[in-house]
């Protein structure tokens, strides 16, 4: 029989014993557990449930006026009412997100008047808080991207710069 003896550094700089004998199974390696992967199974969570709960959580920020940018809210607008569906309500939110961690972009037009500044650092304070509690995620970076700002005496930019549509009988707005 051969035995190997010694020692190896693992990834997470812990020394352990590689004694064994020739034909032995190696027990593995403890895993790290944290609220998603624990002894008794892994939880998955799909990037479309992080954007909902980020886009909520910005969404209650006083000074947003909506998501995303102007030109791709009208482009989104007309494709739903073509087709009769329901707007995203992710819309302006984009996810990268790993087993353990998360990065968030939001893009939001603002209310004229609001300060930027704390719009901004409010909308990463409530989507790190809201998406850390309900998913276990780390949230490592939450990126604003400010694309217009909605000015009082603006109609919404849904409505005023949807043209109508007609089809057979019926017009869209």
């Amino acid at each position: 029989m051969t035995t190997t003896t010694g020692s190896a550094t693992t990834p997470e700089g812990k020394i352990r014993d590689v004694s064994s004998e020739a034909g032995v199974a190696k027990v593995p390696e403890p895993r790290s557990f944290d609220p998603l992967h624990t002894e008794h199974g892994d939880t998955t969570i799909a990037v479309q449930v992080v954007e909902k709960i980020a886009a909520m959580a910005a969404r209650e920020i006083p000074g947003v006026h909506s998501m995303g940018s102007a030109v791709g809210r009208v482009m989104s607008s007309l494709g739903h009412r073509l087709s009769g569906q329901q707007p995203s309500v992710t819309s302006g939110v984009s996810v990268e997100k790993g087993e353990r961690q998360t990065a968030i972009d939001v893009s939001i037009i603002v209310e004229y008047g609001a300060s930027i500044v704390d719009v901004s650092s409010s909308i990463r304070e409530a989507i790190i808080s809201s998406v850390e509690y309900a998913t276990g995620l780390e949230v490592v970076s939450v990126d604003v991207i400010v694309s217009d700002i909605h000015l009082p005496d603006e109609e919404d930019d849904t409505q005023a710069d949807v043209p109508a549509v007609t089809t057979g009988s019926t017009t869209l707005q």
